[in-house]
């Protein structure tokens, strides 16, 4: 127990909470006394169970982890979340619906580190949405949780650029580390007495950030080659990208670039040893590939394999 500190519960699951998890540890002033996280699921070759990112760090540390499959339909579990007495709830990706009576439990009720510049890109996946949709522009904002979809007010806001080579995966990373050093700016300021003051958010500017599913990796080719780059870095690395040979079989699409030119071929038809397919409009180079049960490789080693072969068609 940390003297004169701030009593925090942490909620937060995948790689994206860890960096606030551990800077809320780290924190002199801050006492992490619980976490809470998803239960931990099977993995690998031998659906072994393995804990979450998140509770690997709180085991490492000693915290104690609570992993309740729901909170809004287990009224012991969240008793036991209001005996905790806390003054505070930091939720970074927790995965689960919070109930008025655990927003409302702690004493400054609950803040949200949510990927986005809100109110653009509410829901689960706005890190994938923004880059697949163009946006020049994302960040990081913390807000104290309401009951309806990240539709709190908001505290704080920072903004990152999203370049033209930027993947889901790099973008990810940033804003995990922006929003890690955030909230301790936003938990110090309550420490302090001086509270952030909230920003209720524009409700017409809202825009929602649906799920991803596997099959939204499929390219289709008849799209413009700036759209396909924009969904193939935003798919990366999940749900990743893939095309169809002409035999059917699957070829993961894993980067690549916005080519020169276009083409009069058919949407989907290799071009060149380079990797240029034909694109409804424009041309996009494929640079790295993983043809179906073989490693990823270069285009030029899979010509060089047949796995590929110019003229042939993708579906």
């Amino acid at each position: 127990m940390k003297h004169n500190s701030l009593k925090v519960i942490f909620m937060g699951t995948p790689d994206f909470s860890v960096a606030a998890l551990q800077n809320l540890i780290g924190h002199p002033s801050i006492d992490v006394v619980a976490v809470y996280t998803q239960p931990a699921r099977p993995a690998g070759r031998g659906q072994q169970l393995k804990p979450s990112p998140v509770q690997m760090v709180a085991d490492a540390h000693q915290i104690p982890v609570y992993t309740p499959k729901s909170l809004k339909r287990d009224p012991e579990a969240v008793a036991v979340f209001q005996n905790l007495n806390a003054d505070i709830a930091v939720v970074a990706a927790y995965g689960l619906i919070l109930p008025l009576s655990v927003l409302e439990a702690p004493k400054y009720g609950c803040l949200n580190i949510h990927a986005s510049l809100l109110p653009r890109w509410r829901g689960a996946a706005p890190i994938q949405r923004a880059i697949e949709a163009g946006d020049k522009m994302s960040g990081v904002t913390i807000m104290q949780m309401a009951e309806g979809l990240d539709t709190g007010d908001m505290l704080l806001k920072e903004s990152v650029d999203i370049t033209p080579t930027m993947t889901a995966q790099m973008l990810h990373d940033a804003l995990s580390t922006m929003g890690a050093r955030m909230i301790v700016t936003v938990l110090e300021d309550i420490l302090a007495g001086n509270p952030l003051s909230p920003e209720i958010q524009d409700e017409s500017l809202t825009c929602y950030a649906a799920m991803l599913r596997k099959e939204e990796g499929l390219i289709i080719w008849s799209d413009s080659a700036a759209a396909i780059d924009l969904k193939i870095r935003a798919f990366t690395p999940w749900p990743g990208c893939y095309t169809l040979n002409s035999e059917g079989k699957r070829i993961k699409i894993l980067s690549g670039t916005i080519g020169a030119g276009t083409s009069p071929k058919d949407a989907g038809t290799i071009l060149s040893t380079d990797g240029d397919i034909a694109c409804g409009n424009g041309i996009y180079r494929v640079q790295l590939l993983q043809p179906e049960n073989s490693k990823a490789m270069d285009f030029k080693s899979a010509l060089n394999g047949k796995k590929v072969a110019i003229g042939d068609k993708f579906a």
